[in-house]
């Protein structure tokens, strides 16, 4: 089993210091997990994101509607799909009544890349917990914000 004094090299002051760092290290070994996971799909964890949001959305969305889905409230969502259109993965689709609002629906393409990521896609991370366990965990994670 880890331990973050361990890992770390380092003692904390109380508990809570090390429950704050031990949350920040822990989701900095996930997210770097999760970079490597992607990278021979071609998007990040957060282009995955955009794909699964506009999947589950059944129709096209507002960049803004998006945005306030996404697990990691990117800055730089418009960039991702940016890149995600630049891969023909989703495609932009301009409003008749307001040129400002654009919305973003995704293609075929994307449909058929989220289905090989996600019978690849291996939730063992958190293999080590019941599910008990996992329930008590996102309990926690929610009181903390």
């Amino acid at each position: 089993m880890g331990d973050i004094s361990k890992d770390i090299k380092s003692k904390f002051i109380n508990n809570k210091v090390k429950a704050m760092l031990n949350i920040i290290y822990t989701a900095n070994w996930i997210n770097s997990v999760h970079n490597d996971f992607f990278k021979p799909y071609g998007v990040s964890p957060q282009q995955f994101n955009i794909l699964r949001i506009l999947r589950g959305a059944g129709k096209p969305l507002k960049v803004q509607e998006i945005k306030a889905r996404m697990i990691e409230r990117a800055p730089n969502a418009t960039r991702l799909m940016d890149k995600l259109c630049d891969k023909d993965l989703i495609q932009r689709l301009p409003c008749p009544g307001d040129r400002r609002v654009v919305h973003i629906e995704i293609k075929a393409s994307g449909l058929t890349l989220l289905k090989q990521i996600e019978a690849n896609l291996n939730d063992d991370l958190l293999d080590k917990l019941s599910e008990d366990e996992a329930a008590t965990l996102s309990d926690l994670l929610d009181k903390i914000r």
